[in-house]
């Protein structure tokens, strides 16, 4: 059995899918039976609960070979950092409890520093709550900054035709997508060959700059001359504050950038064959495009 958590995200549910496909025994976690459903009728178990509950996630991993973990991220929290501590607490815990013996954890780039990163420090110290597991083989894998995380600026493009962020317009990101975060995963759930605690490097294809990846969105969705508008610290929390982020959460999305731009936030060695992955951007911009014409 391999137990897989935030079934319905966009690691977790790919990771699900392609665990099933291979015919591998499958529990999926979430907190919704409905949006679990498609898994559930591919073969898939269903737990469905909350990821902060120990007790709930105990149940959820109990007697599973490996599990695959992650912390859901809901920037509306007032204390970001304290409900991720929440979740990692739980899932630590759990694990303990629960005897599992294999563990693939989705963690980032930058998580090896302890604060000054944003949002990523909370992986930080779940990295470091994961390495105290005495009896349990983790596998970090730390992946550069989502594809996805573009869907969220369509609504501004179509309403204001411009892309916006914090991020200097040519701070060269490791960028990848999920779905090769999760061949990566799916891969290592099903073999569970390695041992201790093993840090994986996950930096896509190529290092991009929020010029070229808009650039290249802007081409697909039929505005060539789509510009990248870099916003200063305040612009960015106001911004976020309008879109539903708390206070707290709209600082950390800014110290993140800050630490991406500079150059704090990126990969610990050289790119490699072993830390790139195939997917580009040009391939996965025709879903952005997509998504650009629903609206």
């Amino acid at each position: 059995m391999i137990t897989v958590l935030g079934a319905t995200g966009n690691t977790g549910g790919k990771i699900a899918e392609l665990l099933l496909a291979a015919g591998e025994p499958v529990r999926t976690v979430g907190r919704s039976a409905e949006r679990l459903e498609p898994l559930r009728a591919a073969g898939a178990e269903l737990a469905v609960g909350d990821a902060g509950d120990a007790e709930f996630l105990t149940e959820a991993f109990r007697g599973a070979d490996a599990v695959y973990t992650l912390l859901h991220t809901a920037p509306d929290v007032e204390d970001f950092h304290a409900e991720q501590d929440r979740k990692g607490e739980a899932i630590v815990e759990a694990i303990r409890r629960a005897g599992v013996r294999h563990v693939v954890s989705l963690s980032s780039v930058g998580a090896e520093r302890p604060s000054g990163t944003g949002f990523i420090t909370s992986l930080h110290t779940q990295e470091r709550r994961l390495r105290e597991l005495e009896n349990a083989s983790v596998l970090l894998l730390r992946p550069g900054a989502f594809f996805e995380n573009f869907h969220a600026v369509l609504g501004l493009i179509k309403e204001a035709g411009v892309n916006a962020d914090s991020v200097a317009p040519e701070a060269k990101i490791p960028m990848i997508a999920a779905r090769d975060i999760a061949e990566v995963a799916a891969d290592a759930l099903r073999k569970r060959d390695w041992t201790g605690v093993v840090v994986r490097e996950l930096l896509g294809e190529r290092d991009l700059s929020y010029l070229e990846a808009t650039r290249i969105l802007g081409e697909a969705i039929g505005l060539p001359q789509l510009p990248y508008v870099p916003m200063l610290a305040s612009e960015m929390v106001e911004t976020l504050r309008q879109a539903g982020f708390s206070a707290n959460s709209a600082r950390l999305h800014v110290e993140m950038t800050a630490a991406f731009s500079d150059g704090t936030v990126a990969a610990t060695g050289e790119r490699t064959a072993a830390n790139s992955t195939p997917t580009r951007f040009e391939d996965f911009v025709p879903e952005l495009a997509h998504a650009y014409r629903q609206l």
